[in-house]
């Protein structure tokens, strides 16, 4: 960790490593880069697939903090030194495990296609689409929980990061507009508080899942309270939206 780091992460984390379960769904991506890896010719693009899949995993199960470079690198199949000739140092990899995991996020919004559909389509699709992606990646809401501890330090760090999500508040800016056009949506909505708030009431079930579960005795994690979760969060979304709402 560089001293910029240390000075600025949170001392009970540089005492304690924060452990969080293993998420099982965010194994699989790792074992799978690590059998696309492990040939006898590797590639720089393998060996890097390999190593950004072991330090998701290793990230999303102990935090920054916790994380060990050499564990991610035999996890990879690759020499520790190899980590630091492509990432600098472990601050550099998280860096990038952070980028890697919200470019996927985005990649597979824009293969949505939104611009191509009718206001109301479009919004119901991207919040439904936005409940599914948190409930099949786990790993990416430990890792967005733990750089929340870091107040975003890393993230602030990282010019790409910052950059793609303007797409995304461009799209939702322009459905809102058509959806206005229409009449069909309302007039006081702008695009931030609007992602702030579909992304908050699907991360905040799958975040506190457990908790939420033993509060309720309702087992939330069952695919039945998925499905309802999944159409209140869609159906929240659109009752705001809709002309004439308080």
């Amino acid at each position: 960790m560089t001293t910029a780091a240390r000075t600025t992460a949170p001392r009970s984390l540089a005492k304690k490593a924060v452990k969080i379960p293993a998420p099982t769904a965010a194994r699989a991506p790792a074992r799978a880069a690590r059998a696309r890896a492990n040939l006898p010719l590797r590639d720089a693009a393998a060996t890097r697939e390999a190593l950004m899949a072991a330090a998701t995993e290793e990230f999303a199960c102990n935090g920054f903090a916790g994380a060990r470079v050499d564990v991610i690198a035999a996890s990879a199949g690759v020499n520790k030194q190899l980590v630091y000739h492509y990432y600098g140092n472990k601050e550099g990899l998280y860096r990038e495990a952070l980028e890697a995991v919200y470019a996927q996020l985005r990649e597979k919004e824009r293969a949505l296609s939104l611009a191509d559909m009718a206001p109301v389509e479009a919004m119901a699709t991207l919040v439904g689409f936005s409940f599914d992606y948190l409930s099949e990646h786990p790993e990416f809401i430990s890792i967005l929980t733990d750089e929340n501890r870091y107040r975003g330090q890393h993230i602030r760090e990282s010019k790409p990061l910052k950059q793609m999500h303007l797409p995304l508040v461009e799209l939702l800016e322009a459905t809102l507009a058509r959806g206005v056009a229409e009449g069909v949506f309302r007039r006081d909505y702008d695009a931030i508080n609007l992602y702030i708030s579909v992304a908050g009431l699907s991360y905040f079930f799958f975040s506190n899942n457990h908790t939420l579960s033993v509060i309720f005795a309702k087992k939330l994690s069952s695919r039945a309270a998925h499905v309802q979760r999944r159409k209140h969060v869609i159906e929240f979304t659109l009752n705001a939206l809709r002309p004439g709402a308080d």
